[in-house]
């Protein structure tokens, strides 16, 4: 009883407050199989990153990715990290379960978001962002 082993990729899931960008690559990471942003699928700038159309996304690039043979994926998220926010945006999570619900083997969960290891002065001045 051989094991049919089918190919897994990586999706790259970029999530901020403004936007969701979810790319499908090969499982090196140098072939991009399918890429896909919120602003392909709203045409308001403001609901680019909600997560209902992080979740349309995530079902478009599914399906593409399925077409192209794609099994599984191993997933990476990523938030804008730097001095900006470290935190990853409200359409992570709803891309996540949509690619899960979509027909894909989801395989590991990495957060790949960049820390700086003490690098440029964080915005907002020396008293902070003042509301």
């Amino acid at each position: 009883m051989e094991k049919k082993k089918g190919k897994w990729g990586i999706a790259n899931i970029f999530s901020s407050y403004n936007n969701t960008i979810i790319t499908i690559t090969d499982i090196t990471g140098s072939e991009t199989i399918v890429r896909i942003s919120g602003g392909m699928i709203v045409k308001a700038s403001r609901d680019e990153g909600n997560p209902y159309t992080a979740m349309q996304a995530a079902i478009r690039a599914a399906e593409k990715a399925m077409e192209k043979g794609i099994e599984g994926v191993h997933i990476k998220v990523r938030a804008p990290g730097g001095n900006k926010h470290t935190n990853p945006g409200p359409g992570a999570q709803a891309a996540i379960r949509a690619l899960a619900r979509a027909g894909l083997k989801i395989g590991r969960i990495e957060d790949v978001t960049p820390i700086p290891h003490d690098g440029t002065r964080a915005p907002g001045g020396k008293r902070g962002r003042r509301i």
